[in-house]
C-alpha cells in the first residue's frame, strides 16, 4: 500500500493485460451442510472466474447460496460442511491447503467485506488496533510503521478524520464509518481478490452510494478481482463488469451487466429484475416520470420558484386517487396522528446527558393516508415513530394519537395504555421482536387476549383470519419464529400488528432486510391490506423507491428537522430541497447506463452543494 493511492474518481472498467489469467477460478464446486444425519446441498457444480480489476456480481434470494458457495473459498463454513471442487487463486489449489497456509492466504491474498461490521469487528478493541494487528500479522513491520500506515488506510476509504477514527471503538462509529473501516482492514495487505458480502444491505442510499464510489475507486488502483454478492441489482448495475445469477444452489445464468439486464435469457433472472422497485413507477400521473431529467433540470434553475398551479393539481390527483378507496374523509376528518412543534429527547442516563433528536416537528395524518417518513440515519425517523407509539417522551410541543395528547402522559400511564389499543408498529427485525418460545399463532393473538378482545374459540377464529390477511397457511399458526423465512416472519409481525384493529400503523423500516422479489411481495400484501382496512400510516425508511410505491405524501428529515414535504409527486419529481435533491441522485437504478448518468448527476448535485 502506498500514500499515492489516495486519489479522485475513475469510472474506467479495468482490463486485465493480456495473456494474465484469472486471480480467481472456481471448477464444480459444491457445498454440502449434515443436517440430520444427511448431506442437504447449499450449492451444486459452481464454474466462474474473476480476472484482475473485474468485478463479478453474484446476486440472487437468500437462501441460493451465494454466501456459503463464497466463505467456502476460504474454509470460513462450520465443522458440519462438506466442500467438493477445485477453488484456484492464481493457479494454485486453495481447498487442499493445511490451516497454516491457509491463515496466511486469509487477509493477506483474500480479504472478506462482511454484511455487517458491527459483528464482524471485535467490540473491545480501538478499529486502529484491529488493523495494525492484521498489518503485522502478515508483515514484518514495526508497531510504528503500522500505525502510520492504518492512518493511510482509514485516509484511503475516506473517512472525514482518520486519527479520531484510528482510537474510536466500533460503537462509537456510524454504520457508514464502520463499513468504511472494515474495508480499510480488508485492504491492509493489498489482497488479490476482494469478496464483498452485502456491503450496502443496511446502509442509507447516501452512504451506500459513497461506499460503492469507494469500492469503484479502489477497485481501479489496485487492480483486485472482487466478489461482490448482494441481491440488489440497483448495486450490481453500478459496480459490476460480469453477472453470475444463483438459483436454489445452481448459477442458472451468466453474462456482462449489458447482457443480464438488456436481454435476460432465464424467467428467474427475469423476475428478479421486475421484483426490483424504482423510483418513477408509483403510480398517479407520476408514472414513468423521468427523475433524472427533473434533477437535472434542478442544477440548472431555481427552484423556489415551482409553478402553484401545477403542484394544486398535483395535489387534487392524489386526492382523487385517495377517493377511489375511501380515504378521500381526511379532508373533513380530525387527523388520526398530529404533531406540532414538537422537540423529543432521549433522557440522560448516567454521565451522559440528555439528546434531543427531533426539534420543531410538524406532521399530521389522515386516516387511509400513509405518509413516507424518509431520511439518511440519525435523522430522527426512528425517533419520530417511536414517540408516537408511547415509547418516546415528548420535551415541547404537542403530540397527539387519535386525538388525545399524549405528550404530557408517563409511559405506565392507564391513559397512554388506552391509546396504544389504537395504534400498531411493525418493527424493522420481525427476528428480533418475535418470542422465539411462542408459536407465532400465540404471538398473534398476544395482543388481543391481554386487552380482553377476545379468548377461547372466538380468539382462535380471529388468529385464523389474521393469518389468512397476511396470506399465510392456517397450518402455520403452531409454527416457531425460527421455522419461518424473512418474509414470512415479516407476515407475522404485520398479523400482530394489526390484530387490535389499529387506526394507526407504525411501520420502522418493514422491507429493509428482505430480498427484492420478497420485498415486493411483503409491500403488495401491505399496499391490499391499507386499503382494505383504511388505517392510517407513519412508514418509516431510507428506501425512496418503497414509499414512491406506498405513501401518498412524503416527509423529509434531516438531522432531527423535517427540510420539506408534500405529495408523492411534488417531493419525488419537483424537490426543492437539495438534500432532497441529493437523496434522489444516491438511489442506484437496476440500469447500467442510466446508473452512470445518474451517478454523474450526483456527482454535480455535491459539487453544487459544496
Amino acid at each position: 500500500m502506498t500514500p499515492d493511492l489516495i486519489g479522485g474518481a475513475d469510472d474506467s472498467r479495468v482490463v486485465p493485460a493480456s495473456g494474465q489469467g484469472p486471480v480467481l477460478e472456481v471448477r464444480d464446486l459444491s457445498v454440502y451442510f449434515g443436517v440430520e444425519k444427511k448431506w442437504v446441498p447449499a450449492a451444486l457444480n459452481l464454474n466462474y472466474h474473476v480476472d484482475a480489476g473485474e468485478v463479478l456480481a453474484i446476486v440472487g434470494e437468500s437462501g441460493s447460496g451465494k454466501s456459503a458457495s463464497s466463505m467456502s473459498l476460504l474454509g470460513l463454513l462450520p465443522s458440519n460442511s462438506r466442500v467438493t471442487g477445485q477453488v484456484l487463486l492464481n493457479g494454485k489449489s486453495v481447498l487442499d491447503l493445511p490451516p497454516a497456509k491457509l491463515r496466511q492466504v486469509r487477509g493477506n491474498d483474500v480479504a472478506v467485506i462482511f454484511q455487517e461490521p458491527m459483528t464482524a469487528l471485535n467490540p473491545v478493541y480501538t478499529v486502529g488496533f484491529q488493523i495494525v494487528e492484521t498489518l503485522r500479522l502478515h508483515n514484518e513491520i514495526s508497531p510504528d510503521e503500522a500505525r502510520q500506515r492504518a492512518l493511510r488506510l482509514l485516509a484511503l476509504v475516506e473517512l472525514p478524520d482518520a486519527e479520531k477514527a484510528y482510537k474510536s471503538y466500533p460503537h462509537q462509529l456510524s454504520g457508514g464509518q464502520r463499513q468504511r473501516a472494515m474495508i480499510a482492514q480488508s485492504l491492509s495487505c493489498d489482497p488479490k481478490l476482494l469478496i464483498a458480502d452485502e456491503p450496502t444491505t443496511a446502509l442509507d442510499v447516501t452512504v451506500q452510494a459513497e461506499i460503492l464510489d469507494l469500492m469503484r475507486n479502489l477497485r481501479s488502483k489496485l487492480n483486485s478481482a472482487i466478489v461482490l454478492i448482494t441481491h440488489d441489482m440497483g448495486v450490481v448495475a453500478d459496480l459490476a463488469d460480469r453477472i453470475a445469477v444463483m438459483r436454489r444452489g445452481e448459477i442458472v445464468e451468466t453474462g456482462t451487466v449489458a447482457e443480464i439486464f438488456g436481454n435476460p435469457q432465464h424467467e428467474y433472472t427475469r423476475a428478479l429484475l421486475a421484483a426490483v422497485p424504482h423510483l418513477g413507477q408509483g403510480g398517479g400521473e407520476g408514472d414513468d416520470v423521468d427523475i433524472d431529467a427533473a434533477l437535472a433540470a434542478a442544477t440548472h434553475t431555481e427552484l423556489t420558484g415551482v409553478d402553484s398551479d401545477e403542484l394544486e393539481r398535483r395535489e387534487r390527483n392524489v386526492l382523487a386517487g385517495l377517493a377511489d378507496h375511501g380515504s378521500l374523509e381526511r379532508t373533513t376528518a380530525d387527523p388520526v396522528l398530529e404533531l406540532v412543534d414538537v422537540a423529543i429527547e432521549y433522557p440522560k442516563q448516567g454521565r451522559v446527558p440528555a439528546f434531543r433528536a427531533v426539534e420543531g416537528a410538524n406532521l399530521a395524518i389522515y386516516p387511509g393516508q400513509v405518509i413516507g417518513l424518509v431520511g439518511e440515519s440519525g435523522s430522527g425517523k426512528t425517533t419520530i415513530g417511536r414517540a408516537a407509539v408511547g415509547l418516546l417522551p415528548v420535551a415541547e410541543g404537542s403530540l397527539k394519537v387519535v386525538g388525545t395528547d399524549i405528550s404530557g402522559f408517563k409511559p405506565t400511564s392507564r391513559e397512554l395504555a388506552a391509546v396504544r389499543r389504537h395504534v400498531g408498529m411493525v418493527f424493522q427485525d420481525p427476528a428480533s421482536s418475535l418470542n422465539p418460545r411462542l408459536p407465532i399463532g400465540e404471538s398473534i393473538g398476544e395482543p388481543m387476549f391481554l386487552a380482553g378482545e377476545a379468548k377461547g374459540a372466538a380468539l382462535q377464529q380471529r388468529i385464523e383470519t389474521l393469518l389468512d390477511q397476511v396470506e399465510l397457511p392456517r397450518s402455520y399458526r403452531n409454527r416457531y419464529p425460527h421455522e419461518l423465512s424473512g418474509g414470512q416472519k415479516q407476515r407475522v409481525g404485520i398479523a400482530r400488528a394489526l390484530s387490535l384493529k389499529p387506526k394507526l400503523m407504525v411501520a420502522d423500516e418493514p422491507t429493509s432486510a428482505l430480498d427484492v422479489s420478497v420485498q415486493a411481495r411483503v409491500l403488495e400484501l401491505f399496499q391490499n391490506l391499507q386499503r382494505e382496512l383504511g388505517f392510517a400510516c407513519l412508514f418509516v425508511t431510507h428506501d425512496l423507491a418503497v414509499v414512491d410505491v406506498l405513501a401518498d405524501r412524503i416527509c423529509v428529515m434531516k438531522r432531527g428537522r423535517i427540510v420539506e414535504q408534500g405529495t408523492r409527486d411534488q417531493i419525488l419529481r419537483r424537490p426543492q430541497n437539495p438534500y432532497t435533491q441529493r437523496l434522489l441522485a444516491a438511489v442506484p437504478l437496476p440500469d447500467p447506463e442510466k446508473q452512470r448518468e445518474r451517478r454523474e448527476l450526483r456527482a454535480k448535485l455535491l459539487a453544487s452543494s459544496d
